[in-house]
């Protein structure tokens, strides 16, 4: 039996519903190893490099995850006495932002605007300020609460690393070409995991000294803000900006110097976003900002608020296993940044990096 064009699509299409079912109930077993597996990818090559250096394997694990494990316990560390303090102030700046609320309406309704019709200073409530802080910062508990596992799971993924290349092969028998291409799909992973993580540190670091510059409260949660929200391109600048715009507001009581903050967070995005990073990225390691905002919005709703944040990344390594796949490229091309160059418009680099499978 021959089944017709509308026939495979209709079954194509009930295969992904199933699909994404499965991956909404999986989700406690699944989100803990995309997080082991993300981690993984990052401390390997920690490890390699203890590997080459005379290190035997199982030490070299242990060691790169200790030094994960000291990168996130620094990061916790810092930021969890910001985190304690700011729920203590939480309830002054709330009220001190609807006090601003109410003065504005105010102001514009001397100068004839009727903007108490439309507005109105309830928009702003305390309660719901603080229970909207009060969720995402149990939200991120849950996820601390679920890090020995994730450690747990990476620890068994880094040493399987080391032995899967040969399964792999002993799998594929002679098929070298196969080989080659999962070669290249994951080591077109690691960079741009690699890439993304030092420019997003960079990121944070340079958004922490801004806000310490300008004397805001928090400069170090701040930083750490910006560094987790800069793996989500485009969107993520502008979300990691609000909460110091917001600030600047409460603590200056004016919105010159929100406007300043503003105008910092711009500038370091665009030199690490516009300038740097599509030059260590390249082109073909790039997503279109409909891509990003759809698969956003996707992985939220599959996996909640942590899917949001590795939406872009497991967008980009579908994008690379669909790139190097022949009868799947249409679909990497499709979630580009750019239209394809034509061949003739490549430099001979470019040209063989295309060509590499």
């Amino acid at each position: 039996m021959e089944w017709g064009p509308g026939a495979r699509f209709l079954m194509v299409l009930a295969a992904a519903v199933v699909v994404v079912a499965g991956l909404r109930a999986g989700a406690p077993i699944l989100l803990p190893f995309s997080l082991a597996l993300f981690l993984a990818i990052l401390t390997l090559p920690i490890m390699l490099w203890l590997q080459r250096k005379g290190v035997p394997t199982p030490l070299a694990i242990v060691l790169a995850v200790f030094v994960d494990v000291a990168i996130i316990g620094v990061i916790v560390l810092l930021a969890s006495q910001s985190v304690t303090d700011f729920q203590a102030r939480l309830p002054a700046y709330a009220r001190r932002l609807s006090g601003l609320f109410d003065a504005w309406i105010d102001a514009l309704q001397e100068r004839g605007i009727p903007a108490g019709e439309y507005f109105s200073g309830e928009l702003i409530s305390t309660a719901a300020i603080m229970d909207f802080v009060g969720g995402a910062l149990a939200r991120a508990a849950t996820v601390l609460s679920n890090a020995f596992i994730v450690l747990l799971i990476m620890v068994f993924i880094l040493a399987e690393a080391s032995i899967f290349p040969d399964k792999f092969r002993a799998v594929l028998g002679k098929e070298d070409g196969d080989m080659g291409r999962f070669t290249k799909i994951t080591g077109e992973v690691l960079q741009y995991l690699v890439i993304k993580t030092g420019v997003s540190l960079a990121t944070g670091v340079c958004i922490g000294l801004w806000a310490w510059i300008m004397g805001l409260d928090f400069p170090i949660l701040l930083g750490i803000i910006g560094f987790i929200l800069n793996y989500v391109p485009t969107i993520g600048s502008i979300l990691a900006a609000i909460p110091a715009i917001l600030l600047a507001l409460i603590q200056f009581g004016g919105i010159g110097p929100a406007v300043v903050v503003a105008t910092g967070y711009v500038g370091v995005n665009v030199v690490f976003g516009n300038l740097i990073e599509p030059q260590l990225l390249g082109r073909r390691l790039g997503l279109s900002t409909l891509v990003v905002i759809l698969s956003l919005i996707f992985w939220a709703w599959v996996w909640g608020p942590v899917g949001a944040l590795l939406a872009v990344p497991l967008t980009m390594v579908v994008k690379i296993m669909l790139e190097n796949t022949e009868d799947l490229r249409w679909v990497a091309v499709l979630l580009d940044k750019e239209a394809p160059v034509a061949p003739g418009e490549l430099g001979p680099a470019a040209v063989d990096h295309d060509d590499g499978v």
